[in-house]
């Protein structure tokens, strides 16, 4: 097991870089290992091509991201739209939790604007849940791991609940240092551009994403760009205090 392990867990492609990235080039500075999954594969992100052109296209943007974090990769499990929490798909993440062995998992809120994000941070709680568990069979077969682990869940996307609540973190990360990156990390999913302007009216992606960030930071007492974190209850996960993220940015995170 690596000492320091951080495994981001989201939904679709260009998912982990619109609310995650800043905080794993951040620990990535501080030595931690970085995995990055997404459960769905993106193919049904364009209003031109296949679905499997789409997923094509759409793997090769993500793996082009992760490698420039830089992190490890793993595959996506399902198609868009069909990320539910059940027996299919909660062995194949728990194999993933059990392969990184994190004592940070980086996820979605629970509740989101749409189904398959929220089922993501369903399943990456369920699988953190079994990772000690050596009667929950994990798909394919690997080896369980029960040390601490703490999940942090990410702002919502536009830093509201479905019905238009705003969500205050508990934790901010100051990532202006690391926004020049992430608007490269994010710009390598280039295949999004028009499908988010056509689909949800963002007319610009990257600009979209350093608004939700300035948005987080004017949260805080003190980010002008920050992410934000909400720390998932320790039951099941970790003894009472453990706070993996805070000790390990303490010079550039804020904790409410």
């Amino acid at each position: 097991m690596s000492s320091k392990s951080v495994l981001a867990i989201a939904a679709h492609p260009d998912d982990i870089e619109f609310v995650m990235a800043g905080t794993l080039l951040r620990l990535a500075e501080q030595g931690w290992e970085v995995h990055y999954f997404n459960v769905a594969n993106g193919c049904c992100g364009s209003m031109t091509l296949s679905p499997a052109a789409c997923a094509a296209v759409r793997l090769k943007e993500a793996q082009a991201a992760a490698a420039a974090l830089p992190a490890k990769f793993y595959p996506p499990i399902c198609n868009d739209m069909e990320v539910f929490y059940g027996p299919s798909l909660l062995p194949q993440v728990a194999a993933v939790v059990r392969a990184a062995q994190p004592q940070i998992i980086l996820t979605h809120a629970m509740v989101d604007y749409m189904e398959d994000h929220q089922n993501a941070a369903r399943l990456a709680v369920g699988a953190a849940f079994t990772r000690g568990m050596p009667n929950f069979h994990a798909s394919p077969a690997t080896a369980t791991c029960d040390h601490d682990v703490a999940i942090y869940h990410a702002q919502p996307h536009g830093n509201r609940t479905p019905m238009g609540d705003p969500v205050r973190p508990t934790h901010w990360v100051d990532i202006e240092p690391q926004m020049p990156k992430k608007r490269e990390l994010l710009g390598a999913h280039e295949s999004q551009g028009q499908w988010l302007d056509d689909t949800q009216r963002m007319s610009s992606y990257l600009q979209t994403m350093e608004d939700l960030n300035r948005e987080v930071g004017s949260m805080s007492s003190r980010f002008r760009y920050a992410e934000g974190w909400r720390r998932h209850l320790h039951l099941g996960l970790s003894e009472p205090g453990f706070d993996p993220l805070q000790a390990a940015l303490t010079d550039c995170i804020e904790v409410n």
